[in-house]
């Protein structure tokens, strides 16, 4: 009877020390594996490239549209940009004329 008494009483005391290793353990394994773990560290890099090659290719766009707005500003409007925006958004081509778009 008083070994098992032992054995429970260890069981007793080492119980805290287990439990405190197993929360270290999870927390440890959460750093390395989890969402925002060591690992996911180069999928974010790899995420953040593609971003930055798509911001480039909006900042491009960006600036043609503003281009094409200051081309249209009323005060001044380019008669070229006027006409091509008439004829393409009213379908005023004429059946045998050819449209060549400038870049």
């Amino acid at each position: 009877m008083k070994k098992g008494k032992s054995s429970f009483a260890l069981l007793r005391s080492a119980a805290p020390t287990a439990m405190m290793m197993l929360v270290i353990a999870l927390f440890g394994g959460y750093a390395v594996i989890g969402n925002n773990g060591v690992l996911a560290w180069g999928d974010y890099s790899r995420q953040l490239e593609q971003s930055r090659g798509e911001l480039a290719r909006l900042e491009k766009e960006k600036a043609v549209l503003a281009n094409r707005v200051a081309l249209l500003d009323p005060k001044k409007a380019n008669p070229d940009m006027a006409d091509e925006l008439i004829r393409r958004e009213l379908g005023l081509a004429h059946p045998d004329e050819v449209i060549v778009p400038l870049n």
